[in-house]
């Protein structure tokens, strides 16, 4: 985050450093350290700096790495995959975000990041999950992380599993994080936390270096507190926004007491590895007006405030894909709801339920009202119930319960259940009565569920559970920003609006526009950091041979 009013676009003159290294990084999570590891590896003396503590988003994530074309883990596990089938089924989730070439050479080198991975020490283990679901319990690493095994996605490519988890109890991001930045540490990165990037330093058209302010050479006591505080916005204050807004305001006030002024040089490259804007409300509601963001859970750290992003714009850089955002309507576990229905106010289903819960997600985002409803019968919530501790991890656990107790809404009768929840019942007569005739019939399900996920629904009392994105503290439901600056794709320099780079700036992560940046599945973002990270830090030293 930013002190202050954007600073007005002009070269500066710079007389004195007061540090300096061939690469400095700006944000330390996930794309920062491998960005930092990338450049370092090539020889590069790197600086990272952070205004927290480093770990951004990653540290808070589950850990999880897309990975496939026959990784290490997959081969150990007995999953036979290539980069041709791995392309077939990301090109459907990708789109245009990147070029066929960049989606390409991400597929072909996937076995060789997590080799990578591995070397630097984050651990993985080939124990497949047998059951589909949105995140795995501590005995299972392995999983379908997407939309593979959904229908439609069947037909494109053969299912396999490539989500990597790394291996750790609860969710895992620390095990990505960690092992990466004591690695880095190792090497000789140095990092400074506790400082805050302001401003890009140009000189004769390149960026040479940032302006920032920095608690370094604040008492001790007072980066403790400052650091105490850091923690408590990160993990306690992204379920509880009002706590981050209190602890961030204090923040704010320890680093306007305290901070310092400096400017570091970057003798090669700076890299904004800042991550996305979903902590940034006005941002977000100026890119994308039609998501309810109050009504989400912004799923990312305080630094996802997009101060990455907004600091290159006022240098020329350009965007793409600010619009796109990622919310989760995640319905298993337990696995037994995948058999259920997702329907609207009017009845209607929405999307094939067994999707990634980004689709379904989605669905809820253009239906009326952002309402959204799971239409369970008394089998399928007997048969829920049963799965329940078996499949859940404690935060799954905790959010099926309350939506099972809190946001259930019964009816011994089909129309009954509707007209108390307030969905229109013959409308939903009507979707009952199709699903359940197509079943009967053999019939292809019509919006694509694999005839091995669909249930009948036949069996009073029924249960509408409320899946809309208002139902927050029932059902909260995390959103992301997929957008970011607009980068080469076979260096991670950053573009201007005319399709130059930026000499001296490159980015990574979720400031970038990069593999998720269309559609997100579980492990994208990660594994996209890592991919575009490397690439960064490659690149961003080819300066220092000519100083």
């Amino acid at each position: 985050m930013r002190q202050g009013q954007p600073a007005a676009r002009k070269v500066v003159q710079v007389l004195t450093w007061d540090d300096e290294a061939d690469v400095v990084v700006v944000g330390y999570g996930g794309a920062g350290v491998t960005t930092a590891l990338a450049a370092r590896e090539r020889g590069a003396d790197v600086l990272a700096i952070d205004r927290y503590l480093g770990g951004g988003a990653t540290e808070l994530s589950g850990g999880i790495i897309y990975a496939g074309a026959g990784t290490w883990v997959q081969h150990a596990a007995g999953i036979d995959d290539d980069a041709d089938n791995m392309f077939a089924y990301l090109q459907a989730e990708v789109g245009d975000a990147v070029s066929a070439q960049t989606l390409r050479r991400f597929c072909e080198e996937s076995p060789a990041l997590v080799d990578w991975l591995t070397e630097h020490g984050v651990p993985f283990e080939a124990s497949v999950c047998p059951y589909k679901t949105s995140y795995p319990t501590d005995d299972y690493y392995l999983y379908y992380s997407g939309s593979e095994n959904a229908g439609g996605y069947r037909e494109l490519a053969k299912p396999r599993q490539r989500g990597h988890r790394a291996h750790g109890p609860g969710v895992s991001g620390k095990a990505v994080f960690r092992p990466l930045a004591r690695s880095a540490a190792a090497r000789g990165v140095r990092v400074r936390t506790g400082t805050t990037a302001t401003r890009l330093v140009v000189e004769d058209g390149r960026v040479t270096g940032i302006e920032a302010v920095t608690l370094d050479g604040a008492p001790a006591a007072v980066r403790r507190r400052f650091a105490a505080l850091a923690r408590i916005s990160s993990k306690p204050g992204v379920y509880h926004q009002g706590l981050r807004r209190a602890v961030q305001a204090l923040i704010a006030r320890i680093e306007r007491k305290h901070g310092v002024p400096v400017r570091i040089r970057a003798r090669s490259g700076v890299v904004l590895t800042t991550g996305g804007f979903i902590a940034n409300a006005a941002m977000v509601a100026r890119h994308s007006p039609h998501y309810p963001w109050a009504q989400g859970l912004p799923l990312g750290s305080a630094g996802d405030d997009g101060s990455g992003i907004t600091m290159a714009e006022e240098i020329g850089a350009a965007t793409g894909k600010m619009d796109a955002m990622s919310a989760w309507r995640f319905i298993g576990p337990p696995s037994a709801f995948y058999g259920a229905i997702a329907v609207n106010t009017e009845g209607s289903r929405m999307v094939d339920e067994s999707r990634y819960g980004a689709a379904l997600g989605a669905a809820i985002a253009t239906a009326p009202g952002h309402r959204a409803w799971l239409l369970v019968d008394a089998e399928l919530a007997a048969e829920a119930r049963t799965q329940i501790a078996g499949q859940s991890v404690w935060f799954q656990r905790m959010q099926t319960e309350r939506l099972l107790r809190f946001g259930r809404t019964t009816g011994r009768t089909i129309e009954e259940a509707a007209t108390r929840a307030g969905v229109d019942p013959a409308g939903l007569r009507a979707t009952v009565d199709a699903h359940n005739q197509a079943i009967e019939q053999g019939a292809p399900d019509p919006l694509g569920k694999p005839d091995d996920i669909r249930r009948p629904i036949h069996t009073g009392p029924y249960a509408l559970l409320d899946i809309s994105f208002a139902a927050r503290l029932t059902y909260p439901m995390p959103m992301l920003t997929l957008g970011g600056l607009l980068v080469d794709e076979h260096t991670g320099a950053v573009r201007t609006e005319t399709g130059d780079t930026i000499p001296g700036l490159y980015a990574a992560g979720r400031a970038a526009v990069g593999i998720c940046s269309n559609g997100y599945v579980s492990g994208l973002s990660l594994a996209d950091c890592v991919f575009a990270g490397r690439r960064a830090g490659t690149h961003s030293v080819q300066h220092v041979a000519q100083n």
